[in-house]
């Protein structure tokens, strides 16, 4: 097994033109299609219940807990495996995790939509989250062995990006549409043709790949990962809604002692999950980190904006969804065409900070709203998404492109892990803001509920007279809008900080093939 350590320019040379099969368009295409099947179901999974709670809840009838952990086990579990099963997956081959993940994800699918109970949904969206851990490493993984040409590969990176981010807006609208017409476990059930295609297809069309010489699996490293990652996660996740309550603050403080460990396992056992041989090269380190810092700006937005459109618009949960749908327009361009600069030669130091300084505009605009400015509110979304979703593919190239390949589910498991925290930390720090700046804004004499939430406070109006109700949500929507513009200036300056670091951080770092086989 050899490592290279070679250095090329910003632009390598051409290498092989994806493989021998998948070369070809027509088989290539095919190939990658079915690749983007799992990750655009596993992205739409995270907001498939949306509109689906109010017919589970008459259904099921699940306590307020429950409620929020069928919401909410998803995302921890997924999260908690993402780098148990990247390293899975290069030791027992990606194709071979991501079918074993597709059948996971089916039969939790099949499992959920009849679920006659609240604890077997439970358990079912707990699979669920299993088998999304196994797929999103090993697609961007797949992507790795597949495409060698760096412009192939920045180009289908790009197309990862705005499928992954597309996939959280289309399943909101999925929910509503399917709820509307069919019974709430019809979200689920859409799952199971692509999962069953993606078996059928996915042997003949994904080529295998593995490390030939993974080492033991490290069984002590799993749960100091899962240790880390799910009380860091959970506390970030709380802290937007509740505050900085002692039991959210001790969450966070025994999340990063275990990261400590883990850490301190990877640094010193033979066969570690997480190599740190992946932060050698100049590349990966800012990689992750800037990743991170993505997250934080496009979550930190989507706290504010889906919550903007339905309770200080009035707009309805189906139209909401529908609204946010065309930002994506912006979206579906970004990534390729940052591709194509880095490939035309352009520094991707200027590149990626040219990206934050796009998504530093997307939040000047949000920070100018006022409470009835869809347009200028789904604009700045728009213009965020696109610098956000340019940082995230450029990002994932740089970190997979100067990873070894025998690596690669390791080194893909930890970018996205990167980017599940930075999208729990923006929801946590500009949600506070948000929050704080919102509370501020409600006189002392409101009631109780108002003070918490934009929603309690329309809530809580119904039950007033007439006056005193609309003088109250007037009120609160004009608290909640401030608090948003708040949060915006606070994006604003993260995102230029980035941009500015993302231009130092990148400065002279150049791509390297690593190749360990």
């Amino acid at each position: 097994m050899t490592n290279s350590t070679t250095r090329t320019s910003t632009t390598p040379s051409p290498g092989p033109r994806a493989g021998r099969r998948w070369g070809s368009p027509l088989w290539g295409r095919t190939a990658f299609g079915v690749l983007m099947l799992p990750l655009l179901l596993v992205s739409m999974d995270v907001s498939v219940l949306y509109f689906a709670v109010p017919a589970i809840s008459a259904d099921l009838a699940p306590t307020g807990t429950q409620q929020l952990w069928i919401f909410d086990i998803y995302a921890f579990v997924l999260a908690g495996l993402l780098m148990t099963m990247g390293s899975l997956g290069d030791r027992i081959g990606r194709r071979k995790l991501l079918l074993i993940g597709a059948a996971a994800f089916g039969a939790g699918s099949l499992l959920a939509a009849y679920a006659n109970s609240a604890e077997t949904l439970i358990a079912a969206r707990a699979v669920l989250g299993i088998g999304g851990a196994t797929l999103m490493p090993s697609t961007m993984a797949l992507i790795r062995t597949m495409f060698s040409d760096p412009g192939q590969r920045a180009k289908a990176l790009g197309l990862w990006s705005g499928v992954m981010t597309g996939g959280v807006a289309l399943g909101s609208v999925m929910s509503g549409l399917l709820v509307q017409y069919f019974w709430w476990g019809s979200v689920f059930l859409v799952n199971l043709p692509a999962m069953g295609l993606l078996l059928v297809l996915g042997p003949i069309l994904l080529p295998e790949s593995k490390n030939p010489n993974p080492g033991r699996f490290d069984l002590l490293s799993v749960p100091l990962s899962m240790a880390a990652v799910l009380p860091v996660v959970y506390g970030l996740k709380e802290i937007p809604s509740e505050g900085w309550h002692t039991e959210y603050v001790l969450s966070l403080t025994v999340g990063l002692f275990f990261a400590y460990l883990f850490v301190q396992r990877q640094r010193t056992t033979a066969s570690p999950l997480i190599s740190p041989a992946l932060f050698r090269g100049r590349g990966f380190g800012p990689a992750v980190f800037l990743n991170l810092l993505s997250a934080f700006a496009m979550m930190g937005s989507a706290y504010f904006t889906t919550q903007y459109l339905q309770s200080v618009l009035g707009k309805s949960s189906l139209e909401a969804a529908l609204w946010s749908l065309l930002p994506a327009v912006l979206v579906g361009a970004a990534a390729p065409a940052s591709a194509a600069l880095v490939q035309r030669g352009v520094d991707r130091a200027h590149v990626v900070a040219g990206g934050f300084a796009t998504a530093a505009c997307g939040y000047g605009l949000l920070a100018v709203v006022g409470t009835d400015s869809l347009w200028l509110v789904l604009i700045g979304a728009g213009v965020l998404a696109a610098g956000i979703v340019t940082v995230m593919s450029q990002m994932m190239d740089l970190g997979l492109s100067t990873a070894p390949l025998d690596k690669a589910g390791a080194a893909s498991s930890l970018l996205e892990t990167g980017a599940e925290f930075g999208g729990a930390l923006g929801m946590a720090v500009l949600g506070s803001i948000g929050t704080a700046v919102y509370r501020h804004g409600i006189p002392a004499t409101a009631p109780a509920p108002a003070h918490e939430t934009l929603g309690g406070a329309l809530a809580v109006a119904q039950q007033l007279p007439a006056r005193t109700g609309d003088a109250l949500i007037t009120t609160a929507r004009e608290a909640y809008t401030h608090g948003m513009q708040a949060a915006a200036v606070a994006g604003v300056v993260v995102s230029l900080g980035a941009a500015l670091l993302a231009a130092r951080a990148l400065r002279g770092v150049t791509v390297r093939e690593a190749a360990s086989e």
